[in-house]
């Protein structure tokens, strides 16, 4: 990954810039981490699980409510 950085009147890193693509992947890899650290947080709780059609239900009303 080739990076420039951009500094401040003291010389101090501030910024930096880099090939779209790298920031590209760099999101899908956030991204990705993100739902990976959601599915632990959900597999780490000790609940029931809700039927499909049941949450589907649920989240209408929760919608409507909030309209």
């Amino acid at each position: 990954m080739k990076t420039q950085y951009i500094p401040n009147s003291k010389g101090e890193k501030i910024s930096v810039v880099l090939p779209i693509r790298d920031f590209e992947k760099m999101m899908e890899d956030l991204e990705e981490l993100e739902e990976i650290k959601a599915y632990d947080r959900a597999k780490s709780r000790k609940s029931n699980p809700v039927p499909f059609d049941q949450a589907v239900k649920e989240m209408e009303l929760l919608r409507k409510d909030n309209v």
